[in-house]
């Protein structure tokens, strides 16, 4: 399966323009704390995509996937403590993004578990 024509990895890359852009509004404090963070998240995703994709058997690709839906999930509790703290505004259509990825990762991983 070749991951850069999966819509999957094409949406993921996207976040990850996203919250570059918004990582660089965090004030200086935060730039090796949540920013650095948020970004490692977030670059995982499309990462763990590839190389999922790039090993031999479904049961890795499965496993990638996993930690990427984790990454996924860390990005999301990030920004909800950006925007609790006040950091960040962070928009409601960046949640969207981020659950319309969850829905892909689910829907992605169940095609795959009837492969093994």
């Amino acid at each position: 399966m070749i991951h850069k024509e999966l819509n999957i990895s094409k949406k993921s890359i996207a976040l990850v323009i996203d919250i570059y852009q918004l990582t660089s509004l965090l004030p200086a404090s935060e730039k090796f704390g949540l920013s650095t963070q948020m970004r490692k998240a977030v670059v995982s995703i499309p990462a763990n995509i590839a190389e999922g994709a790039g090993r031999s058997s479904t049961k890795e690709y499965l496993r990638f996937l996993d930690i990427a839906t984790g990454s996924l999930s860390e990005l999301e509790t990030q920004l909800i403590i950006c925007d609790k703290l006040s950091l960040l505004s962070v928009n409601q259509e960046l949640f969207l993004k981020i659950r319309a990825l969850n829905k892909m990762f689910y829907r992605l991983k169940k095609v795959l578990m009837t492969r093994i």
